[in-house]
């Protein structure tokens, strides 16, 4: 890979206009009786809220992310050794094969450790055992997190039995990865300049829900029913979950994917941590039939291997559940 400046490599996209910060975030404290009929409401009128009381130890967040920012500090030739991404490994610029690019560099591992293994030793040398042994503990704090957020929304759906989203991320074929996305400090082009140069553009995710931690730096984005963009205040202690194009589908259109984007930073630098929760490849996706009560699915069935190979290639922009929405008759 190319070691030029990302000037030099790349035309990048300027076209993201101020937004202002949005208040309203829904917020769910997992402590609380309350927390599945709010988790509920959200996914259904933002696709997206913020947690609290998540019980993944301060302590653990902050030693991966201080891992993670030792490594993307590393020279270039170093970080390389983790690379090219495809798709796992370290990856600059370059998002997906659909031709994006973004002010980003990002590490893409699998939350199999096993398969890790490769990467690491290439990128960490004596360090990976380190980074295996952080990576670990975080990974695991998460998927607790996740496992109970996923009963929370079938106990709010009542639906039974109440582990039926959690057992996909539970199955031992769990399709489930792991991003740490670095955006560097970004100025602008002039003082005057009210556009901000893209991160990682517009989209949806795939997988049934995503849990992002960032630290204290703004950039994120998401995009209401209406279509206007909010930027989401940034909360270190917090973690934001995203329903993904699955999700959408298994509820039948009831939960929707949010589409959310990243916008460089002027003056620091960015660090996003997120676990994406994604079902074994042979799973059938469906609406749940619990959840039909009468009404046709919107939705084609897949594997959730037929979706991934449908938009291997896709622009990030692109509405890729699209392929699999049923056209109502004229």
């Amino acid at each position: 890979m190319s070691s030029k400046s990302p000037t030099e490599q790349y035309t990048y996209v300027r076209n993201c206009k101020q937004t202002t910060f949005c208040s309203g975030i829904p917020l769910v404290d997992l402590s609380k009786p309350d927390a599945k009929s709010l988790i509920v409401n959200a996914c259904e009128e933002f696709g997206f809220f913020k947690v609290i009381n998540h019980g993944v130890p301060m302590e653990a967040i902050s030693m991966l992310e201080s891992e993670a920012m030792n490594f993307f500090s590393m020279p270039i030739i170093e970080k390389q050794k983790a690379g090219p991404a495809n798709p796992f490994g370290y990856g600059n610029k370059s998002i997906g094969r659909g031709g994006d690019v973004g002010w980003v560099e990002f590490l893409l591992l699998k939350t199999n450790q096993e398969h890790n293994s490769p990467t690491l030793s290439s990128a960490f040398g004596q360090n990976r055992e380190n980074f295996r042994s952080v990576l670990n503990e975080y990974m695991c704090g998460v998927r607790k997190m996740a496992c109970e957020i996923l009963d929370l929304m079938a106990e709010g759906l009542n639906i039974q039995p109440k582990n039926v989203f959690s057992k996909l991320l539970m199955d031992k074929e769990s399709d489930s990865i792991f991003r740490v996305n670095h955006y560097p400090a970004c100025p602008k082009k002039n003082h005057n300049d009210d556009e901000n140069m893209i991160g990682f553009g517009e989209h949806t995710d795939p997988q049934i829900i995503s849990l992002l931690r960032s630290n204290n730096t703004s950039g994120l984005q998401i995009s209401l029913r209406d279509g206007s963009w909010i930027s989401v205040p940034p909360d270190h202690s917090s973690f934001f979950i995203n329903v993904g194009d699955s999700l959408q589908v298994m509820t039948n259109g009831r939960f929707r994917s949010v589409r959310h984007r990243v916008v460089a930073n002027g003056s620091k630098s960015r660090l996003s941590m997120i676990y994406f929760v994604g079902p074994p490849l042979s799973e059938k996706i469906a609406p749940l039939p619990s959840l039909m009560k009468g009404n046709e699915s919107l939705y084609k069935e897949f594997t959730w291997f037929e979706y991934k190979n449908s938009i291997y290639g896709s622009r990030l922009a692109d509405n890729r559940l699209g392929h699999f929405e049923r056209i109502a008759a004229s």
